[in-house]
């Protein structure tokens, strides 16, 4: 019985104002050698640690508040307090304390609160009464009364002690009968002083009075004073409001007395704060600070008598999943959790973990599953507060619940995609709730709050669980407003409930298995935003733009899951169909999105884009706006910017060999021009290292043939040393050798350039991209010519892969010329040269 009498919480409270719980303990008093004196300690529950250690002060003010608190300060800006879990553990501990500090038990402060320029100033005025006597409380005094408790907010000491004198004198008793006389006489004046002294003690910051006026006998009255504000016309009617207008719903009857009072409470002296007294100047802010603190014990005190209710939690969920509980009592159920959940916020991570983890073991989150689903806009707004709250609190909890149901349950039920599903649904025009949704999607997959433990990780485990349960989910409004195919459109719409309507007129090809191949310079310029697939609606577009800030979210932080599902779907192809949009906020979204997956600068990426032309849709659309200095102009340039500073050298060439002509016009950065510079360079440099590569294979090939032929002679003559003479018949022989070598090679060349691609007209170069399968696949074939760059002057084919076959048939006679393993990595750059370099004899 002890340990519950003296187990204590220890708070402190922060520069915020704001009571930071420090742990729950129980404490004792006790003489400390080290402090010289009786103090206070408390040691933690949990594992005996030391939460508190103060000493009593003799001259510390140390008050009591609601029969369970006892608050002081230690020093300046920090003020302590302890809560007690019983009355008789609070009463024992304050007798320790007045006894030190030889004051009665009975009082509620042992000190007065004065502060040093004060106790100064009154030590040099001693002709000053320690005592504020009060006027008599009739209704002729009252302006009097006004003046005095007006007057007394400036002084620390004067308001400690009017406090004194009030509390002493049951003048606020007094003081609200005259406020019911005065209004039944209707004396608009002496409800003006009220109002003016009614508010002065509230500012007087003192517990014990909050307790007499926010009894359930005064309450009302003191709501009543605060009516008659003298700067308003007409009084105000909160009484009215707080007996008839807000309705206290017991969703489930309380049987606790003590509880539905307390409740009654808070909300009075909430609405009193919030709604009641005026917004305290940067000079009055600390005056309610007090007024804070009720409001939060008694929240905390509120919370922690349901939480222990179990029966009667247990009731509400009950009936909150009960298929025969009507919409109305359902909708209370739901209003009541939400504010129970508001609640907990004032409680500290240790408290409100241990209270989350009651509503899990209770069920919230199948509740939340199923209200979440349902038709009325409020309840699904109610749960989807509960749901942030969660998430919020344990993101892991959630994703632990949702992979546990992922075994049981069909897709279309799990939680997360009714979640998915309420986002796209959304029909606020603004999407409102599709935003708050959007952000607790992002927290539970975002890799930053996922555990790993030595058994498994939460990382790759619920990572495979999205995106094989729920990506397709969150991606179908995407995929279906860039898509031609009106069944697969009319299925997305009635399997998610669509109020608003797909604005989309297809008349151009955007195939997801044959991707667009080819575009000429002519289509290029000023494309037609009319041949393309791509949402009008308003709403639509905005849908989509989140979904894309969520994908984009995704392939910064989910890099393997995210590039895989990108590749399979051929998803940055239809992301850019959005790039025509007349929304520019979507098209900038389609192009931040490349730009993120570009960002990475990783080759798989590289290689996608390049092989099914990528870029055409975004420099379009730079081409679209024309001169225009926007955003979307700023942001498709620096995208090219990025490239070139990286220096990328995949999309660089791909860039200039491409695209170099319809862009050369873009003068006014230097960007392109820079690009063209960088492939240029990279291209001299290729050449140069095939060059230095054949010179040495030559030289090499020239020794093995002498070292071969001296061999051979040795083997045949018997003999250590060969005659000169004898020696010069091969080097006879390899001009004529050489000769057959290059008129083979001659001959091959001559019939390449028969294959070269023709210029369609002097000026208008026409692009074309090959996407044969192996293209596709990234590989690179042995058997196709490489194009030629709008760059090159001279119009010489690349090498082809022919050569080697030449090579090969003149082996006999040059031994050297053929392809060395070391080699096989600047082979291939070759045959990817634009250029044909000199050869020897050439």
């Amino acid at each position: 019985m002890s340990d519950t009498r003296r187990r204590v919480k220890v708070y402190t409270l922060n520069e915020d104002r704001q009571w930071d719980d420090r742990g729950t303990g129980h404490v004792s008093s006790t003489y400390v050698e080290e402090l010289k004196g009786m103090s206070l300690l408390v040691r933690a529950e949990s594992d005996g640690s030391l939460l508190l250690e103060s000493k009593i002060n003799p001259n510390t003010a140390y008050q009591k508040q609601q029969d369970t608190l006892i608050v002081w300060s230690e020093a300046e800006n920090y003020d302590l307090a302890l809560s007690f879990q019983e009355k008789a553990g609070c009463d024992e501990i304050w007798e320790k304390i007045c006894q030190v500090q030889g004051k009665d038990p009975s009082v509620e402060v042992t000190q007065d609160l004065i502060d040093e320029s004060e106790e100064e100033r009154f030590e040099e005025m001693p002709e000053t009464s320690h005592l504020i006597d009060l006027p008599t409380c009739e209704l002729n005094k009252l302006e009097e009364i006004a003046d005095l408790v007006t007057s007394v907010l400036s002084s620390p000491i004067r308001r400690e002690k009017l406090a004194l004198a009030l509390e002493n004198e049951g003048y606020i008793k007094k003081l609200l009968q005259l406020f019911q006389a005065c209004e039944n006489l209707e004396n608009t004046e002496g409800l003006h002083h009220l109002y003016e002294i009614i508010r002065g003690i509230l500012f007087l910051n003192k517990a014990t009075l909050f307790e007499v006026m926010f009894s359930d006998e005064c309450i009302m009255d003191v709501v009543g004073c605060l009516e008659y504000d003298p700067a308003l016309a007409q009084p105000k009617r909160h009484r009215e409001f707080l007996t008839k207008t807000a309705k206290f719903k017991e969703v489930i009857p309380i049987t606790d007395s003590e509880l539905r009072q307390k409740i009654h409470q808070t909300y009075r002296v909430q609405y009193i704060q919030d709604i009641i007294l005026p917004t305290p100047s940067v000079f009055e802010e600390n005056f309610l600070s007090t007024l804070t603190s009720f409001i939060f014990f008694n929240k905390v005190e509120i919370v922690s008598m349901l939480q222990e209710d179990e029966k009667f939690l247990s009731e509400v969920f009950a009936q909150l999943t009960d298929e025969a509980t009507d919409d109305d009592k359902r909708r209370e159920l739901v209003n009541f959790f939400k504010e129970f959940c508001a609640f907990s916020q004032t409680l500290q991570p240790q408290n409100r973990d241990a209270f989350f983890k009651t509503l899990a073991k209770l069920g919230i989150l199948p509740a939340l599953e199923i209200v979440m689903g349902m038709d009325d806009l409020q309840v699904r707004s109610a749960a989807t507060d509960i749901f942030s709250y969660l998430v919020e609190f344990s993101p892991s909890m959630v994703r632990e619940f949702v992979m546990q149901e992922a075994q049981q349950s069909d897709d279309d039920i799990l939680l997360i995609n009714v979640v998915i599903e309420q986002m796209i649904c959304d029909t606020d025009p603004e999407l409102g709730g599709a935003v708050q949704l959007m952000g607790l999607l992002r927290t539970l997959i975002d890799p930053e709050n996922m555990l790993a433990t030595t058994n498994k990780t939460e990382k790759s485990e619920f990572l495979n669980f999205f995106y094989n349960h729920c990506m397709h989910v969150l991606t179908a409004p995407l995929l279906t407003n860039t898509s031609e195919d009106k069944c697969e459109k009319d299925f997305f719409l009635k399997h998610y409930r669509y109020s608003w309507s797909f604005i989309c007129t297809p008349s151009h090809s955007h195939s997801h298995s044959t991707p667009s191949s080819s575009i000429s310079q002519d289509n290029i310029v000023g494309s037609n935003k009319n041949n393309t697939i791509c949402p009008d609606n308003y709403q639509t577009a905005q849908l989509l733009a989140l979904i894309l800030e969520l994908l984009t979210f995704c392939v910064e932080h989910h890099t393997y899951h995210i590039k895989n599902y990108i590749m399979n779907k051929d998803l940055l192809r239809r992301v850019l169909v959005l790039m025509n949009s007349k929304h520019t906020f979507l098209a900038l979204c389609a192009l931040r999105f490349m730009r993120r997956i570009i960002g990475l600068k990783d080759e798989f990426y590289n290689r996608y884009i390049t092989k099914g032309n990528l870029f055409e849709p975004v420099i379009n659309a730079l081409l679209d706006n024309g001169t225009r200095y926007n955003l979307l102009n700023s942001a498709v340039i620096e995208l090219f910017e990025f490239i070139r500073v990286e220096d990328i050298k995949s999309l660089t060439a791909h860039i200039v060999e491409n695209f170099y002509k319809a862009l050369e016009s873009i003068e006014y950065v230097q960007t392109f021009k820079g690009l063209k510079t960088k492939y240029e360079q990279e291209k001299d440099r290729q050449n140069q290292k095939l060059n230095s590569n054949r010179f040495r294979r030559d030289a090499k090939a020239l020794e093995e043939d002498e070292e071969m032929w001296f061999n051979e002679d040795e083997e045949e003559e018997g003999k250590a040393v060969v005659a000169p003479v004898e020696k010069s018949k091969p080097e006879d022989d390899f001009p004529d050798n050489y000769e057959k070598f290059m008129e083979t090679k001659k001959a091959k060349e001559s019939e390449d350039k028969e294959n070269l691609p023709k210029r369609t007209s002097p000026g208008g170069f026409k692009f074309t991209f090959s996407h044969s399968a192996s293209a596709a696949n990234g590989t690179n074939s042995k058997s196709v010519v490489a194009q030629t760059p709008p760059a090159t002057s001279n119009g010489s084919s690349s090498k082809t892969t022919n050569l080697p076959t030449s090579v090969t048939a003149t082996k006999g006679s040059l031994v050297g010329l053929v392809d060395y393993p070391d080699d096989e990595e600047e082979d291939e750059e070759e045959e990817t040269s634009p250029r044909k370099r000199p050869r020897l004899g050439s």
